[in-house]
């Protein structure tokens, strides 16, 4: 393996210019595939690893295979012919010095592999060992021609991840190259790593290249050193960041808003209709003595389907206002967007508080009028979806800016809400609003610890009184009829009924990406004639993603106010919809939907005094995450234990990236098997930007790049 080069006297080494690429019509197919898989760099080619090995280090003699196995050998080719029954295939023997025999067949072949394989050569043969009507034989196995005595290789050989048109051996040879090339001097000044480890080029050259002798159970389950080195630079480097990211937060100036005695705060509280729980009594005392410093606020608060969050952010909104300031509320959907909207109007505009309400729906003169009243500071509080940060949208004095459902953002969204406080609405001054984001789908705490470490989390962790639990019952698709039944039922009492269905119609796609084709799975056209069918006299509503903005508008209106009895519905309910008569949601195909999803969707039923049920349908066979899933739903309401069983399911890197960036923030590490060197690294971070601050810079460059933007958003 190439030594280690020493770092310069500030620990950190310039990387090499950047290899000049060559004209796109001269590059070839899988240089172009490279590309796409953003292998583009010397860097991002060695942090490539492989998903397994091969050991191609030893041969194993013809008499000596065992049906199941998988093993390399080395004959001689004594038949090479094409046999046309049962199909056309490609049928060679092979025969070694013993006289023992091996038939290889190949389904589909060239030209070039007969005259590879053709009579006479010695081939050198890797693949698995089946048992043939005619002896042991291997299908469509990797082969190659060899001169006697040839080498055998001296390492286990890598197996890449490779998308289509990127054969392994040039991924290969473009690996060692990058390897050669790519920046990975040292620069963690000594002391940093934990002790044993390898340095970062050691560590990678070995898992690229790793000797025979190496531990085949340690490199597949990633507790070999030099993976333990891969993932403590990862770890460190993402703490870094956020603890930069918060350290220049501190640094910025955000307007002082202190709550009043006497103000907007106090009299919506009386206003109300209900009482807060106490945790909604904590979390906004946290915010409001946030907004009360003069540093932004960067909070994230998180609470269960149904806990109360909208009043939180309404009394925080008040804050704000009662200080001279707008607030800005913006949501993923036109429907949490208007039902926000709904809510604070009701709750606001009766103490004198002018409410604009901004969507990609608003057109026109409404639009105009609205755009005015944000513009002169009339309007205190703007609720929208992605409109509110539009370019022509200008705000008086936004003072604090609300993200629901914060993940659905992106962060140059998130960051545009940001920047529409200008220093001419600051007085001069540069100031930054305050920030509170949302979820309803609650975080681990050491997954809160890690990927928000520059966050403030404020949790509710209590659902308002008066809530009936939800009975979640899980059923065979073979038992449809029942549940039509049981509609029919809920209907006839003068309840209301959501059916979710994962598909709008079977021409959407030749399938939904894990192997079950569409015609198998239910869509909500032809759900929602079957249930027109089977309950004469009643509204049956149909929305869906594609419907224009004003008639999901009206859809979800005729519901709402009660006109209709039974709405079948793709997953754009998923969060906010709030009808408190609707008493049984029916979930189809549940076991394609995730775990926080499924539990998002129940959540639209229990928020009145009734007693409700959810009833998850599943198609056969039912995988084993599959069976996890709905097993989770059936045991528990809690939507912290939904969130911490979703966690073991799917591991944190798919767990936190279906939330934040849509791209998981973690390659390698795992942070529930890796606690003691995430534990290092988070001691090891503020040492480092306050002793080494230009190596910290250098770690981070090296290993986030511009996802360092999603944690600072």
């Amino acid at each position: 393996m190439p030594p280690s080069h020493a770092p310069t006297a500030n620990g950190v080494v310039a990387p090499p210019a950047a290899p000049v690429a060559a004209p796109a019509a001269a590059r070839s197919a899988p240089a172009k595939a490279l590309d796409r898989m953003g292998l583009d760099s010397p860097l991002a080619l060695a942090l490539h690893l492989p998903m397994r090995y091969e050991d191609e280090t030893q041969l194993t003699p013809l008499g000596a295979l065992r049906t199941g196995d998988t093993a390399q050998v080395e004959a001689v080719s004594v038949d090479c012919r094409v046999e046309l029954r049962p199909r056309r295939q490609l049928v060679v023997r092979l025969q070694d010095e013993a006289g023992d025999e091996l038939v290889l067949r190949f389904v589909n072949f060239y030209p070039s592999h007969q005259k590879t394989l053709a009579v006479g050569q010695r081939l050198r043969v890797r693949g698995e060992v089946r048992g043939g009507f005619f002896g042991r034989e291997m299908v469509h196995p990797t082969f190659k021609a060899v001169v006697p005595g040839a080498a055998l290789a001296s390492e286990l050989t890598p197996v890449y991840p490779a998308g289509a048109q990127l054969p392994q051996v040039y991924l290969r040879k473009a690996v060692a190259g990058a390897l050669t090339r790519a920046p990975l001097d040292e620069v963690l000044p000594a002391g940093t790593v934990p002790p044993g480890l390898p340095s970062l080029r050691d560590a990678l050259n070995f898992l690229h290249h790793p000797p025979a002798s190496a531990s085949l159970a340690a490199l597949q389950d990633h507790t070999h050193p030099a993976w333990q080195r891969l993932k403590f630079e990862e770890l460190l480097a993402q703490q870094l960041s956020q603890m930069q990211s918060r350290r220049e937060r501190a640094l910025l100036f955000a307007p002082v808003m202190q709550a009043l005695p006497e103000g907007l705060r106090p009299k919506l509280l009386a206003a109300l209709p209900f009482g807060l729980t106490a945790a909604q009594a904590r979390v906004c005392d946290e915010i409001a003595a946030d907004l009360a410093q003069p540093r932004p606020m960067h909070r994230l608060l998180q609470g269960d389907v149904g806990s109360g969050k909208t009043v939180v952010a309404a009394l925080s909104a008040a804050v704000a206002m009662d200080a001279g300031w707008q607030c800005a509320l913006m949501a993923p959907t036109e429907i949490l967007a208007e039902q926000h909207f709904a809510k604070l109007v009701s709750w606001l505009e009766p103490l004198g508080v002018t409410v604009a309400w901004l969507t990609g729906s608003r057109k026109g003169k409404q639009r105009r009028e609205m755009l005015a009243r944000v513009a002169s500071g009339e309007a205190r509080l703007v609720v929208g979806t992605h409109a509110v940060i539009q370019e022509d949208v200008e705000f008086a004095r936004l003072g604090l800016a609300i993200v629901d459902e914060q993940h659905r953002f992106g962060v140059a969204q998130r960051l545009a809400l940001r920047r529409k406080l200008t220093p001419e609405a600051a007085g001069g001054q540069a100031l930054e609003p305050h920030l509170l984001m949302m979820t309803a789908t609650p975080i681990p705490r050491t997954l809160a610890m890690t990927y928000f470490a520059d966050l403030e989390v404020s949790t509710i962790d209590e659902l308002p009184p008066g809530r009936t639990p939800i009975v979640t019952k899980v059923f065979a698709d073979s038992r449809r009829d029942e549940v039509i039944a049981r509609i029919a039922d809920e209907v006839a009492k003068g309840r209301q009924v959501y059916w979710v269905c994962p598909l709008i119609e079977e021409s959407e796609s030749e399938g939904d990406g894990r192997g079950k084709p569409l015609s198998e799975l239910s869509n909500a056209t032809a759900t929602h004639e079957q249930l027109s069918n089977a309950l004469p006299g009643q509204a049956v509503g149909l929305l869906h993603g594609r419907l224009a903005p004003t008639d999901k508008a009206a859809v979800m209106g005729q519901f709402s106010r009660g006109e209709m009895a039974v709405l079948v519905a793709t997953t754009v309910i998923e969060v906010g919809v709030d009808v408190p008569n609707a008493s049984l949601m029916v979930i189809e195909d549940a076991e394609r939907f995730g775990l926080a999803q499924l539990h998002q969707l129940r959540g639209r039923v229990g928020r009145g005094q009734v007693a409700s049920v959810c009833v998850l349908l599943y198609g056969s066979p039912l995988s084993d995450s599959g069976k996890q899933r709905l097993k989770a739903m059936a045991e528990t309401n809690d939507g912290f234990e939904i969130s911490r069983r979703d966690l073991d399911i799917r591991g944190p890197g798919e767990f936190m990236g279906a939330r934040q960036s849509g791209d998981a923030l973690l390659r390698f590490a795992d942070l529930a098997e890796d606690a003691p060197l995430l534990a290092r690294a988070r001691e090891m971070a503020p040492r480092l930007l306050d002793r080494h601050p230009a190596a910290a810079r250098a770690q981070v460059a090296r290993w986030l790049g511009n996802k360092a933007e999603f944690l600072k958003a």
